[in-house]
């Protein structure tokens, strides 16, 4: 414990302090020479875990992580990264205790508000507040803080931060197919109509059929004789034109039918066959953005706990990190975008070895 105090004792000397600055300037600047991901997203895990081996209240805890990610936000703009995202409430931590979710609620209003207090950190970068997940599950007092947050920094368009609060990948794709579906059962303009193959080739049957099928036969009421005097007769022709339409004649409840089927046919709707990733990503909540690049999730834990599943690609590097969400600095930080770097490099340099090798067999063969 001594030591501990003697080595932040240390750090926080002003010349020590100076010098970490500009080595920290120093190390940034050297990085943006490089590739930088443009998008970045934090599971920010081990807040609960840091108060318990520390003895300190769990919110106090949480209070730690926000200013840790005060630090990587700071660090990720001044190097050139265009989006963060941030793993902020899961709908599944409404299961914990009432009275962790309400300070949680709380805080999230108070830091917020500092965030987008004018001439602070989003301002210093222009970065834009995001809040993404399902609005619905918040308290109403919370939401207006974070729609506030939302306003105040709209005009921002360097960077952007997402929240996402509360948020699941499930519920983010579930929403994402019913807007499809709805989009997709509204009939398009005429203007627009759909020649794909399989449109083609269902009106094509549908005209088949319709010239196979035999026409509907209307019955033919026959004028009854007064001298007849069969009462069977004029029952028959009683439940003859109830059959057909009570109060109406066989004409016009003929016409009304095509009346109908002509309105249904003129309808077109888009083809169910031009659904594909991409629109499915453009109903997405992070619709718009770049690819997602890098993934980290600190406190040793390797799963995504449902979170970007649909964003995460074939080329997103995902690190899992040991220590803890408040511990996450800037020391920690640095190596991984260094790693990602080296990656990256590595990688441009394995495509442009291909295309020179397809352009060398080209030039041989001609």
């Amino acid at each position: 414990m001594h030591l501990s105090q003697v080595r932040n004792w240390f750090l926080q000397s002003p010349p020590v302090e100076w010098g970490i600055m500009h080595l920290r300037e120093i190390l940034i600047g050297a990085l943006r020479h490089g590739p930088i991901p443009q998008h970045i997203a934090f599971v920010m895990d081990g807040n609960r875990r840091f108060a318990r081996s520390h003895g300190i209240e769990t919110v106090e805890g949480h209070n730690l992580g926000f200013e840790a990610l005060a630090k990587i936000l700071e660090v990720c703009y001044k190097s050139g990264v265009k989006v963060v995202t941030i793993y902020a409430f899961s709908t599944e931590n409404f299961k914990r205790s009432k009275y962790e979710v309400d300070a949680l609620m709380d805080m999230a209003k108070v830091k917020l508000a500092q965030l987008v207090h004018h001439g602070d950190l989003l301002d210093r970068y222009g970065a834009c507040i995001r809040i993404i997940g399902q609005r619905e599950l918040i308290k109403p007092d919370v939401l207006e803080a974070m729609d506030r947050a939302v306003n105040m920094t709209k005009r921002n368009g360097n960077a952007i931060l997402n929240i996402c609060c509360p948020y699941t990948s499930h519920a983010e794709m579930t929403t994402a197919i019913r807007n499809t579906v709805i989009e997709y059962s509204n009939p398009l303009p005429s203007q627009q109509r759909s020649f794909s193959e399989s449109h083609i080739v269902h009106n094509i049957r549908a005209r088949r059929l319709s010239a196979n099928s035999p026409s509907p036969r209307i019955p033919i009421m026959r004028p009854q004789s007064p001298s007849s005097g069969a009462p069977s007769d004029n029952e028959d022709s009683i439940s003859t034109s109830t059959t057909l339409n009570a109060g109406s004649t066989p004409e016009k409840s003929t016409m009304e039918d095509g009346d109908e089927l002509k309105g249904t046919q003129g309808n077109t709707y888009p083809d169910p066959e031009s659904i594909t990733s991409k629109v499915l990503n453009d109903h997405m909540y992070t619709a718009g953005l770049p690819p997602l690049d890098l993934l980290i999730r600190t406190s040793g834990v390797e799963r995504l706990s449902d979170f970007m599943l649909w964003q995460c690609h074939q080329d997103t590097d995902i690190v899992f990190l040991d220590c803890l969400w408040p511990e996450f600095d800037m020391w920690t930080f640095l190596p991984v975008l260094i790693e990602w770097q080296w990656k990256n490099r590595r990688m441009s340099e394995k495509d442009d070895a291909r295309v020179s090798r397809r352009a060398s067999a080209k030039s041989k063969n001609s």
